[in-house]
C-alpha cells in the first residue's frame, strides 16, 4: 500500500517482479530447505506487491464502461498460470532427478514478464496526478482515452486527489465511520473469496482425485482439466460482469458452488466413509469429478475475479491503496 502511493502503481508491480524472479533463482537452485524457506519468503513478497498494484493499475486505467472486463483480466492472468503450472508439473513428473527443479525454474517466467512489462508500461493518470505530476498525467490520460478532450474525467480525477490529499494516513482515515460501508465489503469479499474453499480444491485436486480411484498420472492430468474449466469460465465473466452486473455473479456463482459442494461432500461421505478407507464406483468418481468442475466453474465466473474487481471498484482514491491492501 505504501509503495502504491509514494512511488506509483508501475514501480510497485515493478518490485513484485522483481521479488519473482530473486524468489525463483533462490528455490529453483536450493540445496536444503532453509534455502527453499527463504526463496518461498520473497516469491510470497513478490506475490504481495503484484496483487496490491495489479488489480489498481487495471481498474484506473481502463474505460469507465469496460472496467469490470478490464479489471477481470487479473483473474483470467491467475487462472492461466494456474494452468500453465499444472501443465508443467504434469509434463516434469517424470523428469528425475531435476524435474522439480525444472518447474520451479519455469515460475520466473511470469515474473520476468511482469518485470519487463512495468518497465514500458506508464503509470496511472490517477497515480501520476496524486504524486503532483498533472501534466504527465493528462498525457497519459489522453493516450489511453485515444481522444484530445479528457476534461471532465481529468476533473473527477483532480478532485479526487484533492480530497486525498488532505488525508495524512490511509489506515486511520479507512476506519472512519463514512468509510464503513466500503471496509467491510473489502474485508469481507476477500475473506469468503478464500473461504468457499477453492484453494483445497486447487492445491490438492491430484490428491482429491486420487482418492476417486484414479491413478497419480491420472489425478494430475485432472488437475490440469480443472485448470482449463477455470481459464474458459473466467473468460465467461468478462463478457458477462458488465453486462449483468457484480451483484447477479455474486449471488448464482455462489449457489452454484454451494450445490456443487453438498453433493460432492455426499458423494465422498457415502462412498468412502469418515476414514477415507472405502472405494467409489466408475459412476460415481465420474460424478464426484464432474461436479468438482462445475464448482470450480461457479468460481471462475463469479467469486474468483470479483474478488479481485469489487475492492478495487468501491474504494475512493483516498483510501483505495489501504482498501485493497
Amino acid at each position: 500500500m505504501w509503495s502504491c502511493k509514494k512511488y506509483g502503481r508501475r514501480v510497485t508491480m515493478l518490485m513484485g517482479g522483481l521479488a519473482f524472479c530473486i524468489g525463483t533463482i533462490l528455490v529453483a537452485s536450493a540445496y536444503n530447505i532453509g534455502q527453499l524457506v527463504v526463496g518461498r519468503l520473497v516469491l510470497g513478497v513478490g506475490v504481495g506487491f503484484a496483487t496490491q498494484a495489479t488489480p489498481l493499475y487495471l481498474s484506473e486505467m481502463a474505460p469507465y464502461n469496460l472496467r469490470g472486463a478490464y479489471g477481470i483480466l487479473f483473474q483470467l492472468a491467475v487462472t492461466v498460470g494456474i494452468l500453465v503450472a499444472q501443465l508443467i508439473n504434469y509434463g516434469t513428473q517424470h523428469i528425475y532427478p531435476w524435474g522439480w527443479r525444472l518447474s520451479l525454474a519455469l515460475a520466473g517466467v511470469p515474473g520476468l514478464i511482469l518485470f519487463l512489462g512495468a518497465l514500458v508500461l506508464p503509470d496511472t493518470p490517477n497515480s501520476l496526478i496524486q504524486r503532483g505530476k498533472l501534466e504527465q498525467g493528462e498525457a497519459i490520460l489522453k493516450r489511453v482515452r485515444g481522444v484530445e478532450d479528457v476534461t471532465v474525467e481529468l476533473e473527477d480525477i483532480v478532485d479526487a486527489v484533492n480530497v486525498a490529499r488532505t488525508v495524512v494516513n490511509p489506515w486511520t482515515t479507512i476506519i472512519r465511520r463514512r468509510y464503513w460501508p466500503q471496509l467491510t465489503i473489502c474485508v469481507l469479499i476477500p475473506t469468503f473469496q478464500q473461504w468457499v474453499g477453492i484453494n483445497a480444491i486447487i492445491f490438492y485436486a491430484p490428491q482429491l482425485f486420487q482418492t476417486t480411484g484414479s491413478d497419480a498420472n491420472a489425478a494430475l492430468l485432472s488437475s490440469v482439466i480443472t485448470g482449463v474449466v477455470m481459464v474458459v469460465c473466467t473468460v465467461v465473466a468478462i463478457v458477462l460482469v458488465d453486462r449483468f452486473g457484480r451483484k447477479f455473479l455474486f449471488i448464482f456463482g455462489g449457489m452454484q458452488m454451494v450445490i456443487c459442494e453438498f453433493i460432492v461432500g455426499a458423494l465422498i461421505a457415502s462412498t468412502l466413509g469418515s476414514s477415507g478407507m472405502g472405494s467409489m464406483s466408475t459412476p460415481e468418481a465420474n460424478a464426484t469429478i464432474a461436479f468438482i468442475c462445475i464448482y470450480i466453474s461457479g468460481f471462475g465466473w463469479s467469486w474468483g475475479p470479483l474478488g479481485w474487481l469489487v475492492p478495487s471498484e468501491i474504494q475512493p482514491l483516498e483510501t483505495r491503496a489501504a482498501g485493497t491492501g
